[in-house]
Order: structure tokens, then sequence, then C-alpha cells
């Protein structure tokens, strides 16, 4: 287990007698950019803030790595210094068939490519530095709330706070453990995706995020910093299980079908050759509070990939968690109001937004659905101009 020093970015050992004795103003478990942008407002504010991540930064997540230009504003008015990087801007969507017919638009705002490893890592830094505490490759088992504090229990310590935030991202123990809806659901469309990723080299126009598809999946691809590409595809669980659950298998059989996905694996250079993966990623509705506990990101709830926006949703959450969580810690409103607040504001924001995306990808999956639907969307480009801005929003 990890801490950063809050007196500086490099690491030291935590006390677990020290931190047992602490009560926080707010737990935040999980370091992904909702947690950590989270992080750094509140202790902007002088709260007293713990986020509690079992993994070890840097390190790579599965996830596409494009972010809408709505962000930028937020990224740099919490200390992330955008402007000082030389980030590929993205402006164009183009998006394939698995027969390999493809339509192309522009995106109306656009928005700019950044890895999970560099960007995650530098939030933590600046978490630590606004006086966060950064728990690493710590996982938390329990959370218990007695009507006023919560306890935390992680591998290392029990943490008490006044506020909890779930920011663990797609899948955590504790949705089983609180028994939330979707982790209860038996397999289906929307709740048995498996997740590959990879990081590769290759010639294609940087200002342009690719969507390409193939039968029960997508692969999504965008360039990010230092001409470095990600590549990312979501599938079925079955496309896995009847390839002998061999990754490679399943790209050769299933993905190389579209020819412009096959022409990509052939030419790119992998940096590194083993994927990052995931299971039993859900696209079903969520419930933004559990157990008294507010979700924030893909906790909350995962707009579909096809639609590109899930990086930008989650920042915007953490803004307006944020907002909840300091008005309730001050003492002007209850818990209960935070809890309902925040639930209204996050359905305002998103629940169309997910709506959409559900739509969309119900389009998207079966081949021949799929080339009809990309057929029938190439000559109405106003159509395909209103589907992106139905998944995007406005800058914050």
């Amino acid at each position: 287990m990890i801490m950063y020093s809050i007196a500086s970015e490099t690491a030291a050992i935590a006390d677990p007698m020290e931190m047992e004795a602490a009560i926080y103003d707010t737990a935040i478990i999980g370091g992904g950019l909702a947690g950590l942008a989270l992080a750094i407002q509140l202790a902007k504010e002088n709260f007293r803030v713990i986020v509690i991540e079992k993994e070890t930064y840097p390190f790579h997540r599965v996830c596409g790595e494009y972010i809408s230009f709505e962000c930028w504003n937020f990224l740099e008015s919490i200390g992330y210094p955008l402007s000082d990087m030389d980030l590929p801007a993205i402006k164009r969507l183009l998006v394939s068939a698995p027969n390999g017919n493809t339509v192309a638009h522009n995106l109306p705002l656009g928005g700019f490519g950044i890895s999970r490893y560099k960007i995650d890592a530098e939030l933590a830094q600046i978490a630590a530095a606004s006086g966060g505490t950064i728990r690493e490759n710590e996982k938390v088992n329990e959370v218990f709330f007695n009507g006023k504090y919560f306890t935390v229990q992680s591998d290392a310590a029990t943490i008490k706070a006044k506020c909890v935030v779930a920011a663990y991202g797609k899948r955590s123990n504790l949705d089983i453990k609180w028994k939330r809806a979707f982790s209860l659901q038996k397999p289906g469309k929307l709740n048995n995706y498996i997740g590959v990723k990879y990081h590769i080299k290759i010639a294609e126009d940087p200002d342009t995020i690719v969507l390409h598809n193939f039968e029960d999946g997508y692969c999504g691809m965008s360039q990010v910093e230092n001409n470095t590409w990600c590549l990312c595809y979501l599938t079925t669980a079955g496309n896995l299980k009847k390839s002998g659950n061999s990754i490679e298998t399943m790209e050769k059989s299933i993905l190389y079908r579209n020819p412009l996905l096959k022409d990509i694996f052939l030419k790119a250079v992998f940096v590194n050759r083993d994927p990052v993966t995931i299971a039993q990623v859900a696209f079903t509705p969520k419930k933004q509070v559990e157990e008294h506990v507010l979700m924030v990101g893909d906790a909350a709830g995962m707009i579909t990939p096809l639609c590109g926006n899930g990086m930008s949703m989650a920042l915007h959450a953490s803004k307006i968690a944020a907002a909840s969580i300091t008005a309730f810690l001050q003492g002007t409103i209850s818990r209960q109001q935070m809890e309902q607040d925040y639930t209204r504001q996050w359905n305002q924001l998103f629940a169309r937004r997910l709506g959409t995306g559900r739509f969309i990808q119900r389009m998207f999956g079966k081949p021949w659905l799929t080339n009809v639907f990309i057929a029938i969307m190439k000559p109405f480009p106003k159509i395909i101009a209103y589907l992106i801005r139905q998944t995007h929003g406005e800058p914050f």
C-alpha cells in the first residue's frame, strides 16, 4: 500500500494507525478521472479527502482515450495544464460497417486524445499537491454507514468519513455486495461485454476518431500523445467463447471480417502485444446513489463506446458531485438533499445521452443490420449530426 505525501509528489509508506484515527470529510473509492477530479475540487476547498485506488500509478485502463472539448476549461480550472501539452485535436468521426462501407462527419465540438496512463497519474499528483491523500495498491472490501459516518474497510486500514463516493469504474466487488440491479441480471445484450485495449503505432489521420463495426462488437481508434494510437474494442463474451477463449483467434476469425479492421491489425506496430482486458461490462441503467454512497463515472452509468464520450461524462459528474458534497459538508443542505440533488442533476445531464447510446447500440452488432444502417445514414448528414449532438454536452 502506497500513499502520496501531501508535502511532495514522492511516495511514502503510510502509517496504518494514523490513518485509522482519521475522520475524513470524503473518502473516494477509485482513482480514475471522476474520483481524482473530485478529490482535487474538494481538497482545494480545504476538505479532508482520501482516494483509495487498487492499482499503482501509472497504469493502463480499458478505455477509449478521446475526451470532448467540453471538458477543456474544466480540466485547466482544476490545474491540469492542457494548453501546455501538444495533444492531437480530433475533429472528425468515421464509422465503418462490417462490410467496409463507411460514413464520416465533422464533430461539432471535437475533442482531444490523451492516454489514461498519462492523465490519471498526473491528476493523482495534482490531488496530492492540493492536500488530498492518495492510497494506491489498496482494495476496498466493505463500506458501512451508521447514520452519521461511514466506515470504509480496505486491505490495509479502516477509515472513517462523513461522505463516501464510489468512482471505481465499470464494476466492483462492492456492486455484488450492495446487490446492485445490473450486477444481478442474467447475461444479455447490454450487460455481458468484454473490453480489449492496445496501444499501437500506425500512419492514420490524427484528426479522426474511427469506429469500426464487426459482428457483435465495435472497435474505436484515436490518436493520443507521442504519436501513439489507442485501439480499444468491445464485443460479447459469446464471441470470445466461440473462439476458444483466445483473443488472437477471435480477432482473426471475427474482427478481420471487417476489411478496414483487418488492414489496421496487419499494418499496426503494437507497443505492447499483450492487451489490457476487462470482462462483464454492462450498459444497463444504474442508480446514482447506493447505500448513501454517491456514484460517479462509470459506476453511475456507462455510455456505449459508439458514442465515445464517457470520459467527459465522468469529469462533468465530478463537478456536480463536488458542488453537492460541498453544500452538505458546509451544513447548508441535509444528506438526503445532497443525494437527491446529485441524482437529479446527474439525470438531467446524462440520462438522455445514455438512452440515445443504448438506442444507437441496438442498430449495431448484427452485420446485416449495421450494414443497412450505415448505408441509410450516409445520404443524411443532418441525422448523423443530430445523433452526435445527443451524445455530447456543452462546455462546463
